[in-house]
Parts: structure tokens; sequence; C-alpha cells
């Protein structure tokens, strides 16, 4: 068929032709990328800024050279100087906070959702094509919405978008997020756990039927509402373990596990909160396979982390916490030897406001757009 008959005699099969979602979709995402190319910065909005995880995107993308920020949303305060709710944020020029309804989106190259589970979905279905999102919840890191119903207890609201979405630890995704739409990055647990992990599955050196995590929270992890929450007495004072065997998290982590391995993966994980306000500290409990000792597992670990400039490895059998990791966007990793063979422990340790949060959602954004992955970050 010519190119004449396609567009001129026969325009309604050109038109079923364009109406193609997939096209559009290509298609809008290549514009957006040549005047991204054009433009000296991207325009954001931030929906839930006020909430801890929001306000420190804020104060990483107030210093980002190429984020411009032109809507900061949370619809309780609204009217009100995001100063108001962190002296640390210091730039004056940023906007009074506004409803999201108020967005003009033709403005907008990317929005952020730092909001509760079941926000971030009904945006989505209503948010123009050239609009990218980055969202925090939880609303497109499960692949399956039977089982975001199951363990989240809300219907999905945009089911077709969960396929258009990736699920994003950056070190791991980084060659596939400039085509997606959606970028879903992982909770503060999963995070700290599979930075270490996902190498050790790929090679094949671990045994993955029995895998224990046994991680350890600042209370910011559980958001402002910690209270009503917790019902622990001496919050403040005390270590207390909560989501014992039925943790949120604990569905995410198997999901990508089990992509890696191929092969149903069930982990044992116990979470604890403990009384600082950030930072979290993840042992894993492992037994390797075949010749694998942990003297092993250290040296692999460091050639592959060598190139991922936020990944770094502690010396070998040494003991390491969060106060290294606080305020950045590095995940520290220690790998240690136990009394028993074949036996490792390995311990990871990341801040979960930032490399668990909003660090980790800057680092997509800057590798979906094409920037230096470490800008705004270091």
């Amino acid at each position: 068929m010519s190119v004449k008959n396609t567009v001129i005699e026969k325009p309604e099969e050109a038109f079923n032709f364009l109406k193609d979602r997939s096209l559009l979709q290509y298609l809008s995402r290549i514009i957006t990328g040549i005047n991204n190319k054009m433009k000296d910065s991207l325009n954001i909005a931030v929906a839930g800024a006020t909430g801890y995880v929001g306000l420190e995107l804020v104060k990483i993308l107030s210093k980002h050279s190429k984020a411009k920020i032109l809507y900061l949303c949370a619809s309780k305060s609204v009217g009100k100087k995001i100063q108001n709710f962190d002296k640390k944020i210091i730039k004056k020029n940023l906007p009074i906070i506004t409803n999201i309804q108020n967005i003009d989106w033709n403005k907008i190259d990317l929005l952020f959702t730092a909001l509760p589970n079941g926000e971030a979905q009904k945006i989505a279905n209503t948010m123009p094509q050239h609009v990218r999102l980055i969202d925090l919840s939880a609303d497109f890191r499960l692949r399956d919405a039977k089982l975001y119903k199951k363990w989240y207890g809300i219907n999905h609201k945009c089911k077709k978008l969960i396929k258009e979405s990736i699920y994003a630890v950056t070190e791991f995704s980084r060659n596939h997020l400039k085509t997606h739409k959606i970028i879903s990055c992982p909770g503060c647990y999963p995070t700290s756990i599979q930075i270490p992990l996902i190498p050790l599955i790929q090679k094949k050196m671990i045994n993955v039927n029995d895998i224990t995590i046994d991680s350890k929270s600042g209370y910011s992890g559980a958001g402002k509402n910690l209270k009503k929450k917790f019902k622990f007495k001496n919050l403040y004072n005390s270590v207390s373990a909560y989501g014992v065997g039925s943790h949120r998290h604990m569905v995410e982590i198997e999901q990508e596990l089990t992509k890696i391995s191929k092969k149903k993966i069930k982990v044992s994980f116990t979470p604890h909160l403990i009384p600082m306000f950030r930072g979290i500290l993840s042992t894993i409990y492992l037994n390797t396979k075949g010749t694998n000792n942990a003297l092993k597992i250290y040296k692999f670990l460091k050639k592959y982390h060598k190139k991922n400039f936020f990944i770094k490895m502690a010396k070998f059998n040494t003991p390491i916490g969060t106060g290294d990791v606080m305020n950045t966007n590095y995940c520290n990793i220690s790998v240690c030897k136990d009394r028993k063979q074949n036996k490792i422990i390995i311990i990871s340790a990341i801040d979960n406001l930032i490399k668990g949060a909003s660090g980790q959602a800057v680092q997509n954004m800057n590798v979906a757009f094409k920037l230096r992955e470490t800008m705004g970050l270091k």
C-alpha cells in the first residue's frame, strides 16, 4: 500500500492507526525527550510535600541545578510556606503550598507523589500523557493488582497502568528508566535488602530457600501519624517488633527476588522500630552454595558494585551502623563470617528517607531524563 493511499484515500485506516495507545505513548515520549534536551530545567510538581519524605524531596530538588519546582501540593496546608514545616529548606523562591487540582499540567514535565497508598493511582488516571510520574508509595510496586488488594486492602484504580510502570531500584533499572511514563520507587526496607541480595541470587551464590532478614528502622519510616499506627508504650524509648510475618514490604521483596531467581522465593522478615528518627539497618542471614564463602561473597559484591557510586562496601567482616549514611543517598554493605560453615551475615545500612525514598526518587529522575545520576545528591 502506498503512502498516498494510506494517508489520503483511506483516512479511516490512518486514524485507527494513530489511535493505537502504544504508538501515541512512544511518540509522546520522543517529543518529551526532545523538549527536555532543549530546556535548561525540568518543571516539577511535588504532591505530599509536607510529609517526612516530601520534605526531604523538596530539600534535594531545591538544590538541584536542573530542577525547577513549580508546584508544592498538600491538601491540609494550602496557602502556607514550605519553610514552616522544615527550617532547613532555605531557598526563598519556592511556591506557596496549593491543591493538586490547581496544577497547570501544560507547564509540568514531572510529578513526584509522596502520598498515602491509593492516591497516586487516582492521579495517574487523569494525568496528561506528556507528564511523567515518580511515585514513592506502594501503588505501582506490585505487578499483580490482586496482591495489592490483599496486602493493602485497596482496589487498584488503574490496573492498566501497572504494566506501563517500572519498579526501580536505580542500580538495577537504569537501562530501562527512559522508556517508562511511571516510575515506582521501592520501599525503604526492600531497598536495603535488594541491593546486596539481587547480585547474589543472579549469580546463584546463595541458597534462596533460607533467607532470614532482621531490619531496624527509625520511626520516621512510619510517617507523621506514628502514634495512631503504633500503640506501644514508651515508643520513643524502646525497641518494638511489628508486622511480624505480615509486613507489607515482604510481598514486594519476594516479588523482586523471585523475578531474578525465576523460582518462588519466600523470606523470613521481621522489622523493628527503634528510638531514633531516621536510618535502616538490615541484617541478612544466608546459606552459601557450593564452595562460596563469606570472603568470596564479599569480593564478588565489591566488584559488582564498583561502578555504582552510591553503594559502598565496608571492609570484610566489619560491623557497620546507620551513622555513616545518615542524610545521604548511600547504601553501606558489610559481609561478615558466621561460626557455622556455609553461613554468612550481610549488613546493609541506608537512610530510609533518602536512599530508601526521596534520594532514590531523584536518582531515578536523573537517569530517566538523561542527567548525571549523582546530580543533586552528592
